[in-house]
């Protein structure tokens, strides 16, 4: 199993009304990732990057160490979520990005975040 494999990131969306402000262009969206280690070692989420697109094709990145404040290692088997939002100046974007991961050998590898919607319910139809 390549390193790549060996982390499985799944991803959950959801608007939030109360923190948006619609007539104002700005939309408050939800992400909750959880990450599970199918791997034979233990291994530590080092940084993350997001590629945040808007529907006006407005880009935004965002880099740093961890998630959420923390930079955690998880276990053989181990699950791992957090719950995170994004800004948008539209009902409907998407994002995209990786984590760096160390395995418990020190080897280092990107766990590519494959791109997911971001959007406000109803905005699509």
């Amino acid at each position: 199993m390549s390193d790549t494999t060996a982390l499985t990131i799944s991803v959950t969306t959801h608007y939030l009304p109360a923190h948006s402000a619609p007539d104002a262009n700005q939309y408050q969206l939800a992400y909750t990732i959880t990450l599970e280690n199918h791997s034979e070692q233990p291994m530590q989420l080092l940084e993350r990057y997001w590629l945040i697109t808007d529907g006006n094709e407005k880009i935004t990145e965002v880099a740093g160490e961890g998630v959420i404040g923390k930079q955690p290692t998880l276990q053989v088997g181990e699950r791992f979520n957090y719950t995170s939002g994004a800004m948008l100046e539209t009902p409907v974007g998407t994002m995209q990005g990786h984590y760096l991961m160390r395995n418990e050998d020190g080897s280092e590898f990107k766990a590519p975040i494959p791109p997911f919607l971001l959007a406000v319910e109803g905005a699509l139809h």
